[in-house]
């Protein structure tokens, strides 16, 4: 057999699959999840029409870009949301619950979501200026690392590594809509422990916790709840990672007591207010930033870090978060 051949990259339902890579996504999530989701990916990476919660999908419509950045300029802001895109804030917020173990009392997550890190430069050197100044035990990532939704992710991936190498203590993702499984043995190789229907026990003073993550559930709607969270026991304090808050419902109903997520960027382009003109997802408007309460469940969805299709911001600075854990009464 010429060595040659084996080593061209393979295609899987319309995807080319660089050499190893399928064999590495079998061995890390099993023949039948690797599988599924190259075989979804292969059918619906970028298209403007298709399934998914959303008919519509403007970022994979290659006019969009064009259509915001004339917009912006006709009405002369499209420099002054060229820079907002930059401004980077620090949010806190704090998470207080009864349920919590007294050992996680004042443990704190740092939270950030969709840098699509090959689209703005600028805001990935900002991020990495801001990350010594914060402090954690913990960070997760809540998907969208790649700028388009299909592609190249080489660029992501080296960009997201220069973000890794600042991060402190563990660091836990889930994929988006935008970004393809075959970088999770990428992902994983720069330190970043992924979660695809699964769950990992946090420990601290002989108590635990449990972060649970789920594959995206927004466009190629592979998350299962059900899979990711059968090891939790029902009585134990869980937290839900998943990129769009979308699945809130099903969360809420499956004892979750907090769910991070993004995805929405909390319409990026916003009116005075902050409050958004198009909001990429089925869900209450009350749920496309910040803080809410669903069923007694606890949520938070951030604005992220970076910009889709153009990296602009009106009304809406991108943010990183972090999220106190309280052993308190709500």
């Amino acid at each position: 057999m010429d060595l040659r051949l084996a080593e061209k990259p393979r295609h899987r339902a319309g995807l080319s699959i660089e050499h190893g890579v399928l064999e590495k996504l079998e061995e890390r999530l099993g023949r039948l999840h690797a599988r599924q989701r190259l075989g979804i990916e292969g059918e619906r990476e970028g298209r403007v029409f298709g399934q998914g919660i959303n008919f519509f999908h403007p970022e994979n419509w290659y006019l969009s870009a064009s259509f915001i950045r004339t917009a912006l300029m006709a009405t002369g802001l499209f420099w002054r949301a060229r820079k907002n895109a930059e401004d980077i804030k620090i949010r806190r917020h704090e998470f207080r619950s009864p349920e919590l173990p007294g050992s996680f009392d004042g443990f704190t997550i740092l939270h950030l979501s969709d840098l699509h890190a090959d689209m703005n430069g600028a805001a990935m050197r900002r991020l990495i200026e801001l990350l010594p100044t914060v402090s954690y035990d913990l960070c997760v990532l809540t998907g969208d690392y790649r700028g388009k939704t299909y592609g190249p992710y080489q660029a992501s991936v080296e960009g997201l590594a220069r973000v890794r190498a600042h991060l402190q203590g563990p660091v836990y993702g889930v994929l988006g809509n935008h970004d393809t499984v075959r970088m999770v043995p990428a992902l994983e190789e720069i330190g970043i422990r992924m979660l695809l229907n699964e769950a990992e026990a946090i420990e601290r003073g002989g108590e635990q916790i449990h972060l649970v993550g789920i594959d995206d559930a927004h466009y190629y709607r592979v998350d299962n709840i059900e899979k990711a969270a059968s090891s939790v026991p029902a009585a134990d304090f869980s937290i839900l990672l998943s990129h769009t808050p979308e699945i809130y419902r099903q969360a809420a109903h499956a004892g979750f007591r907090v769910l991070l997520s993004g995805h929405t960027h909390g319409g990026q382009i916003c009116l005075p207010g902050g409050i958004p003109i198009i909001l990429d997802s089925v869900l209450p408007r009350r749920m496309g930033a910040g803080a809410w309460t669903y069923r007694g469940m606890r949520g938070y969805t951030s604005v992220g870090v970076g910009s889709c299709i153009l990296p602009v911001r009106l009304n809406c600075p991108p943010e990183i978060t972090l999220h106190r854990l309280l052993r308190a009464p709500q």
